[in-house]
């Protein structure tokens, strides 16, 4: 479950961004071609955060859908899975412009 490193990971930066400040909330980019499962790191969430400033803070989950586009036609288009052929071509040199976030976009302190 490589979840539980990763939400250790957001939980540092985290921290180290609060400068000892409660943290409130957290929200979390994750897409769906990370292979972060966001449930898991949901679970996580809470284990890493105790006894920190982050105890009881809100995680909120924005999901980011995948998007690629063309190398052939330019075709920009929705990817559900790594290595889907172009939609419009057929190609497969697609590359991926959205979906593969895993990122720490907003971290909400007390005064």
């Amino acid at each position: 479950m490589h979840e539980l490193s990763l939400t250790e990971g957001i939980v540092d930066i985290c921290l180290r961004h609060a400068e000892g400040k409660r943290i409130i909330s957290v929200t979390l980019e994750i897409g769906c071609l990370s292979s972060a499962v966001p449930e898991a790191i949901e679970f996580c969430f809470s284990a890493c955060s105790a006894d920190t400033t982050l105890h009881g803070a809100r995680l909120v989950i924005d999901r980011v859908e995948g998007r690629g586009c063309c190398l052939a036609c330019g075709e920009e288009q929705p990817v559900v899975r790594h290595f889907d052929p172009c939609r419009r071509c057929g190609g497969y040199g697609v590359r991926i412009v959205a979906g593969e976030e895993l990122r720490v976009r907003e971290i909400e302190v007390a005064d």
